[in-house]
């Protein structure tokens, strides 16, 4: 099974025939042998997600990161990717200074949380057996591996001179805890394996956690790695299994999600009130939630086929979401579950608010940012950008161009715009029953809308047969293997791990496309358990 590269530009210009189909169950296949050349070893930087959590999972909920973070930016789509290729810059270097002291203070300072940290009671005598124990313990939880001695050495002597000009012990502790708070060795993974090629059981202990549950690895998994249990399968396959019935497992999934899909523009999401009457200010925070509850349902509460998710009726809506969907809330207060019917013309996660608005312009819809989402993201198609100096946008309606559909085949007609134009509208035009935040509507401009269109040859006749046309699409699987993937390496796929990619890809084929047991496949592959060897 190959993983695309390109997609063909032919598309079926006449519409076939409409017929019913049904859900495509691949039989058996066998594991294609394959040799992995694994990626290099990387260094990289916390993602805002990963540092919130972080400092969340160590010190409390209660504890408040006040200050800006260094800002992410995605790679192949994906913000764990891009972590690998980005550094600090001289403002972040000075915002994480600050934020370390706000941090330390505000951890000495409470009460419950000293007591938790710090094994001795606050004197103006300094104390090296606790100043010790205190570095020591809470070094291995932010540095995620044991504080070497002449790195516990420094702080133990900055402890000492900050604890005798101060008079105070917790003055001098605020200072080794700001040092390692705003330390490399927390604010970067270094993940660069042993010279025989393989990862360390820390490295491999943070691998898990920031794939798994995207934080910081928890005091079990850290005495693993201490035992050197994450070095063989059974102590691997044992920690895999436990993290993931872990409720910090759903978060760890349902960040991947926010990333691939590019969720987190819904926190700034813009539209024009004037024209989207049924837009407002928590529009964005209730579209994010919906989608993130059904995946979690669907992966976690269902264990369901990951196809589904296209074709799955089930969703779950607030009064505000119901109002915007025009169907009746299935509670009073907060979300609940809903199941669409063939006469609201939506299902899947397609025809999610969440998408629709994202993939849509401020003032209108947009078939070709949808149609590009489900060719390029979904179904990891090449869209190459428009050619320089090519005026995109659409014609404004006319007499005789009055629907988005006609105003498209009129801009089509620049042979120079024809050419993407093809690979991603027809796909898009599928959507067009949905306004530029997911409204259903049956007419633009006065016209009735034609839903109609093809996907790689395959007819539909509007957004409720796209979605089945998706769920059966061969690509789909492998797309969603290889970006999983790719977040849980923090590499763009090299050549050499592309049969790695394939066999996952039969793996999940062969076990009926259930998420959690691709996780567990990804995260006992050689692919994410190997490095390339150190050069000698």
């Amino acid at each position: 099974m190959a993983i695309p590269i390109a997609w063909s530009l032919c598309f079926a210009c006449s519409q076939e025939k409409e017929t019913e189909t049904e859900p495509v169950v691949p039989p058996p296949i066998q594991i294609t042998p394959f040799t992995v050349d694994p990626a290099e070893g990387v260094i990289r930087r916390l993602t805002q997600s990963q540092y919130k959590n972080t400092i969340r999972d160590i010190f409390g909920p209660e504890i408040v990161i006040a200050g800006s973070l260094e800002p992410d930016f995605a790679v192949s789509g994906l913000l764990t990717v891009g972590a690998s290729q980005s550094t600090i810059s001289s403002w972040g270097v000075e915002q994480y200074e600050r934020i370390s002291y706000k941090l330390a203070e505000q951890i000495l300072s409470n009460e419950g949380i000293r007591a938790s940290l710090v094994p001795c009671t606050n004197s103006a005598n300094f104390d090296e057996q606790c100043v010790k124990t205190f570095i020591t313990d809470l070094g291995l939880l932010l540095w995620r591996r044991p504080v070497s001695n002449d790195e516990l050495s420094e702080l133990i002597a900055l402890a000492e001179n900050a604890t005798n000009v101060l008079g105070d012990i917790d003055g001098g502790l605020a200072y080794p805890l700001a040092s390692m708070l705003q330390s490399p060795n927390f604010l970067f993974r270094v993940e660069l394996g042993r010279a025989e090629g393989t990862y360390n059981d820390f490295e491999m202990a943070q691998r898990l956690s920031f794939f798994l549950w995207n934080t910081t690895p928890d005091a079990k998994l850290l005495q693993a790695a201490s035992d050197g249990l994450l070095s063989t399968d059974a102590g691997l396959e044992a920690q895999i299994d436990r993290m993931l019935v872990s409720e910090k497992a759903k978060e760890g999934v349902a960040n991947f999600f926010i990333e691939w899909f590019e969720l987190e523009r819904l926190d700034d999401m813009v539209k024009d009130p004037n024209i989207f009457v049924h837009f407002n200010s928590e529009l964005g925070d209730n579209a994010k939630e919906e989608t993130l509850r059904v995946i979690e349902d669907h992966i976690f509460a269902q264990d369901a086929d990951y196809r589904d998710l296209f074709t799955r009726t089930e969703t779950y809506i607030n009064r505000r979401l119901a109002a915007l969907y025009e169907v009746r809330a299935p509670a009073k207060e907060g979300f609940a579950k809903f199941s669409f019917q063939r006469s609201h013309g939506r299902r899947g996660i397609i025809g999610h608010t969440s998408l629709l608005s994202l993939h849509s312009h401020a003032v209108a819809s947009s078939a070709t940012l949808r149609g590009k989402f489900i060719r390029q993201t979904l179904l990891c198609g090449v869209v190459p950008p428009p050619p320089v100096n090519v005026d995109t946008a659409l014609p404004e309606p006319s007499g005789t161009a009055i629907t988005l559909r006609q105003r498209i085949n009129e801009h089509s007609q620049n042979p120079t715009c024809s050419f993407c134009h093809l690979m991603v509208d027809p796909i898009g035009l599928g959507l067009e029953n949905f306004d530029g935040i997911g409204r259903f509507r049956t007419k633009e401009g006065g016209v009735t809308i034609d839903p109609s269109g093809t996907l790689d040859k395959v007819y539909f006749k509007d957004a409720w047969e796209l979605a089945e046309v998706i769920r059966n699409h061969p690509q789909l699987p492998s797309c969603f293997v290889k970006n999983i993937y790719q977040y849980a390496t923090g590499n763009v796929a090299s050549k050499g791990e592309l049969g790695q990619i394939n066999a996952l890809t039969q793996m999940f084929q062969n076990g009926q496309f259930k998420v959690k047991s691709l996780i567990k496949d990804i995260a006992m592959s050689e692919g994410f358990r190997k490095v390339k060897e150190a050069s000698k």
